[in-house]
């Protein structure tokens, strides 16, 4: 079964379920593999997916990623935190995803990627980080919640990793993957 959208196609089918599963178990794996508290490895896949398989793929995945490492940390933040987060990294992937669509075919293809991991950067640092703040200004007051304001070059530079890392395997991919789609 075949569904189309306005704003991308969206496949499902066996293939890309087990392709699509295999992204959620590396996302687990990467969510063990901490940079610092809750901030680790599990975003990668969630970008790769976004890259290779779409949007939607990778904001499920990136979505997964984040309780995947809640999860595997013991929710620190408390949970409905940890929810916001997870809804912000489904957010950094639809922006990441689409953001590489929408510049596909306007620009080449490393100027397409630069300008992809830097929306991808933008939106799973800051803006993320300024959606937790927000959360925790409301569930526990401004102070607290300013306390969060220096995870922000934690959160850029792991960012920064996961996506060139996530590009680099889409570059490596490139030749094969049209073979395994």
């Amino acid at each position: 079964m075949k569904t189309e959208s306005k704003a991308s196609k969206i496949e499902f089918n066996t293939k890309t379920l087990i392709i699509t599963a295999f992204f959620i178990a590396f996302s687990f794996i990467g969510s063990t593999i901490k940079v610092f508290g809750t901030i680790a490895f599990d975003s990668l896949p969630g970008f790769l997916a976004a890259l290779l398989l779409g949007p939607f793929y990778g904001a499920a995945i990136g979505f997964l990623g984040h309780l995947f490492t809640a999860l595997t940390s013991g929710f620190p933040l408390s949970v409905p935190l940890h929810m916001v987060i997870a809804l912000t990294m489904a957010i950094t992937m639809l922006g990441f995803g689409f953001s590489y669509r929408f510049l596909k075919n306007k620009l080449p293809v490393l100027s397409n990627l630069v300008i992809t991991g830097v929306v991808g950067t933008i939106l799973n640092g800051p803006v993320s980080l300024a959606f937790s703040i927000g959360t925790v200004a409301l569930m526990t007051g401004m102070d607290a919640a300013l306390g969060l304001l220096p995870l922000l070059p934690v959160l850029i530079m792991a960012s920064i990793a996961n996506i060139v890392i996530s590009i680099i395997l889409f570059k490596a991919l490139e030749n094969v993957w049209g073979k395994i789609r």
